[in-house]
């Protein structure tokens, strides 16, 4: 017997095209229209075909920035994620203390992303903040408006605090899923600290660490708010990265043709390392499984 199928189900997703199409398309065609054109102002434009693209792919400037985000996504990655899954197996799985360690991870996360770097921006002031007052009375030279590797490590250390619980919250709730028969079997054999965490634990993690390495990634090659707050995108341009100069470019200078050209870029490049990612971890997944 032939099977028939009901697609009127379909007509439920049509509300969610709709928004998704006024939020997002709409928007993206705005910014492809300005990005082949140019304007003097009093809404009058003049067609500019890929000139502020080419600019874009040559400009030494955007180059700079490029290489900043990719220092400091990498930075970021090589911190949080070994470290989030540091903690998540350290964390408690049962009882009251599994449960205020929950909360406590958490909260960073709740925190909006302006008053992060308002916090952090009051919390290294050298005048009036915690961090940066105890430094200069142990004698450390520090000041993040003025140093630039001070700011970087202001910038690095906030967005660890901000987002490695995210990647604990991920590991945890993979560690949570395995078995304690798998646990049992591998006392039985004697098995050392690091085979339970190669052969057990890791194995199940996999798959959320897919997902907190992809999130990481996106999140900090789109940061904008936090260091924003912080430092401005400096001392100088030292970190001013690839989302701030854009804005920059966009409302400072207001060069409305190269700013859409520099996002539609940005956007494919993070789509397309997205997409290499989220390929060449779901292969490794694959080949490990039996």
């Amino acid at each position: 017997m032939e099977k028939s199928w009901n697609n009127r189900a379909w007509f439920l997703v049509l509300p969610v095209l709709a928004l998704v199409a006024f939020s997002a398309v709409v928007p993206l065609m705005t910014v492809v229209n300005y990005s082949v054109q140019d304007t003097f102002g009093n809404n009058e434009f003049f067609w500019a075909g890929l000139e502020w693209f080419e600019e874009t792919v040559t400009s030494e400037r955007i180059h700079a920035a490029l290489g900043r985000q990719v220092l400091f996504t990498a930075i970021i990655l090589a911190i949080e994620v070994p470290l989030g899954i540091f903690v998540a197996l350290h964390m408690p799985k049962k009882g009251f203390w599994a449960s205020l360690c929950l909360i406590l991870m958490a909260m960073p996360l709740l925190i909006p992303f302006n008053v992060v770097g308002t916090i952090w921006q009051i919390f290294g002031r050298v005048d009036i903040g915690l961090l940066g007052r105890t430094l200069t009375a142990l004698g450390v030279d520090y000041n993040y408006t003025n140093d630039w590797l001070d700011a970087w490590v202001t910038v690095i250390v906030m967005d660890v605090w901000h987002w490695t619980s995210l990647v604990a919250l991920l590991c945890y709730a993979g560690l949570q899923s395995i078995p304690e028969a798998y646990y049992q079997a591998a006392k039985i054999d004697q098995a050392s600290r690091w085979a339970v965490f190669r052969y057990i634990e890791l194995p199940k993690m996999r798959g959320v660490l897919l997902i907190a390495v992809l999130l990481r990634f996106m999140d900090s090659f789109m940061i904008y708010t936090e260091p924003f707050v912080v430092t401005g995108g400096g001392p100088g341009n030292s970190t001013t990265f690839l989302s701030i100069d854009l804005v920059k470019m966009a409302i400072g200078q207001f060069d409305l043709g190269p700013a859409a050209a520099f996002s539609i870029i940005y956007f494919l490049v993070i789509l397309l390392i997205s997409w290499v990612f989220y390929t060449v971890m779901t292969n490794l997944d694959r080949e490990d499984r039996p």
